[in-house]
């Protein structure tokens, strides 16, 4: 019988479009769904909307439209943008919703009925930006958890007895020190309950874009209350059908941003004691993607919208730059030049020329069909790989359970390097030319290795790149691999002889002319060019703040005397590389064709240095390479990046190098 495991984001506000910082979460929840789905999991993944409040209800007055008509509009963005993603929830809850305004008003009832709910007056300061009372301030003051000003309001309320489970919560967070992940968002949490908890104001009367109070309809209930509700609502909690509600709940995990967890992690496990429901396992909270060091907010106009880059680089690109670049738990940094600069390196020239090498030699060299390894000819080397590949599964599984993601992403890749290295040093296309026995062989057992372990990684990698990988995996000619069971995959199941599907790239190399789009449709996006409510230019449109104006002017002057400018230094990216196999272009006098180590990847280049050189003098020498030039064609052959040499006038290039030791992959500045 399969386990269940329940999965939620945190349901979005309806106040602002969604951008890539929705997509975060929602991204790092699918996946994790994903992943549970292919061990065997009755998995249910749940999304929505978040639709009360006075927030909601004066922006949509300002956008001339009825609550209902605003809340409509910007919840059917969210629901399109997951579909054109590809998310894979199983429901999306709006608390505009009937199911959901019956369970609140059931979990309110229940509250109440347990004698944990009584009315009072409040006056005081208010953030309508939170939807939170304000203790210890005065009239004008700001928000201190926003900046936003306050409003002094005085109304009458519903009160919740959130004080009569301080010690409950304290006991909680020591005794299952799991519930909130990271340790560091558990030892905020703590710090603030035992600071003292007051009673939460739990309903409002001043204005109607509620759920109204049961038996009282000139409250509505407090937003978050309603919101936070979702988690079971969803479920049917409240309704005459709890069969979901019975199996799934309580949720395995609570996926949010670290901005609500005060929420999520003392206001909801509260609600929950007092109705005597049963508590979540987990509640997970993640860190900010930041711009010019600025949470992105609409407010701040530094949005970036996840269709941007869907459409310029595909979904899986941003799946996995979010999930690589950022480690999960912290604040990371987002940039269009460093999506594209993983792209690249990690996706493009890894994995993507790992299945494209790996299955046109197969292709070429085996008429499409994975070859019988052969024991005679096997060597110390395919074992290193096998035993690689076992390493991978199991440290991989073990930092994706952790929520890890980057850095089970890099022993993903660490496999995928290896193999590079692996393929580079065996060279099969010198042992197709041999054309003996043996050759053959050695050459079956290359091909078959790498093969496998390209199978490996890709069943590893699909929840987190779901479209690429099942092209790989029809490409290897194994049918669908969301029916794959991960929880069985192990070294050796790739069957002899399986016939290959068609090989084509699932990964094509972006160029600068990537970034300039993107940054492009940004611009437009904030000039409200494509339709959207405009928000401010901001840092988050161009790779770099805007330039002051005498810096535009010392750049103006420096290029009308041929000079450039440090800018325009830096965008040439110069790394140090081992060269691995070099060999002669045949026709072409002057070129060498040669693969060199970066320490992440393997990279073919075309030098015009054949006539300085020759090819078995260059293996295992250093050498400077730029690392982001655009690839082209060479007779024939890409060549991704160019090799820096000396080219005195009349003589022949001579090759830049290094006195001392450097690392393979330095970056050169």
């Amino acid at each position: 019988m399969s386990k269940t495991f329940y999965i939620t984001t945190p349901i979005y506000y309806v106040n602002a479009h969604p951008h890539i910082g929705h997509a975060y979460t929602t991204i790092a929840c699918d996946t994790i769904a994903r992943r549970h789905r292919m061990l065997g999991d009755d998995t249910w993944f749940l999304t929505g909307t978040d639709e009360h409040g006075q927030k909601i209800e004066r922006a949509a007055q300002a956008a001339g439209k009825t609550p209902q008509q605003f809340t409509d509009e910007v919840s059917a963005e969210f629901r399109a943008l997951w579909q054109r993603m590809g998310l894979t929830h199983d429901d999306f809850i709006r608390t505009t919703s009937d199911r959901h305004k019956q369970g609140v008003q059931a979990l309110w009832r229940k509250i109440r009925d347990n004698g944990f709910i009584y009315k009072g007056t409040y006056t005081g300061q208010y953030c309508v930006s939170d939807e939170l009372y304000i203790d210890g301030i005065g009239p004008g003051d700001p928000c201190p958890d926003c900046g936003r000003p306050t409003e002094t309001v005085s109304e009458e309320n519903y009160y919740f007895k959130l004080s009569a489970f301080q010690d409950q919560l304290i006991r909680l967070y020591t005794e299952q020190p799991d519930f909130i992940r990271p340790e560091t968002r558990r030892n905020e949490v703590l710090a603030f309950v035992r600071s003292g908890l007051r009673d939460l104001s739990i309903s409002r009367s001043t204005f109607s874009w509620g759920i109204p109070v049961p038996d009282d309809p000139k409250h509505v209930v407090y937003v978050w209350l309603d919101a936070l509700a979702n988690y079971i609502t969803a479920l049917g909690y409240g309704s005459s059908d709890t069969a979901k509600y019975e199996k799934f709940w309580p949720a395995d995990v609570h996926m949010i941003g670290k901005e609500i967890v005060r929420f999520h992690c003392v206001y909801w496990p509260a609600f929950l004691l007092a109705a005597g429901l049963p508590l979540p396992k987990c509640i997970t909270a993640h860190g900010w993607l930041l711009f010019e060091e600025s949470k992105m907010s609409k407010s701040r106009g530094n949005i970036v919208r996840a269709e941007t880059i869907v459409d310029t680089l595909g979904a899986d690109a941003l799946r996995y730059f979010l999930l690589r670049e950022v480690v999960f738990g912290h604040d990371g940094s987002f940039s269009f030049d460093a999506l594209v600069q993983r792209y690249n390196s990690d996706l493009a020239n890894g994995l993507g020329n790992l299945a494209s090498r790996t299955l046109t030699m197969i292709n070429r060299y085996f008429k499409g069909e994975v070859p019988y390894p052969s024991n005679a000819a096997h060597a110390a080397s395919d074992d290193a790989i096998a035993d690689a590949a076992k390493k991978t599964i199991a440290d991989y599984g073990a930092l994706f359970d952790q929520y890890q993601f980057s850095r089970a992403l890099e022993t993903a890749w660490t496999l995928v390097a290896a193999v590079d290295k692996y393929i580079v040093e065996n060279e099969p296309w010198a042992l197709d030319e041999k054309k003996d026995e043996e050759s053959r062989a050695r050459l079956a057992t290359v091909l078959y290795t790498s093969a496998e372990a390209l199978r490996i990684v890709t069943a590893l990698a699909h929840p987190v790149i779901p479209d690429a990988t099942a092209r790989i995996w029809a490409q290897l000619g194994l049918g669908e691999i969301q029916k794959f069971d991960l929880a069985q995959l192990k070294w050796g199941q790739l069957q002899l002889g399986t016939k290959l599907g068609e090989v084509q790239a699932v990964f094509p190399r972006a160029d600068k002319s990537a970034i300039e789009r993107m940054q492009k449709m940004e611009e437009q996006n904030a000039s409200g060019a494509t339709g959207v409510s405009p928000v401010q230019p901001s840092a988050a449109t161009s790779s770099a703040a805007p330039a002051k104006p005498e810096a535009a002017a010392k750049t103006a002057a420096a290029i009308s005397d041929g000079k450039i400018s440090i800018d325009d230094f830096a965008k040439v990216e110069l790394r140090v590389a081992q060269v691995k196999t070099a060999e002669r272009v045949k026709g072409a006098d002057k070129l060498l064709r040669i693969e060199v180590d970066l320490g992440t990847e393997v990279r073919q280049l075309v030098a015009g240095i054949a006539e300085a050189y020759e090819p078995e003098a260059l293996i295992g020498r250093k050498v400077v390479i730029v690392a982001n030039l655009a690839p082209r064609k060479l007779r024939g052959l890409e060549s991704n990046g160019m090799i820096v040499a000396a080219s005195p006038e009349g003589g022949k290039p001579v090759l830049a190098s290094f006195l001392e030791d450097v690392p393979v992959g330095t970056r050169l500045k």
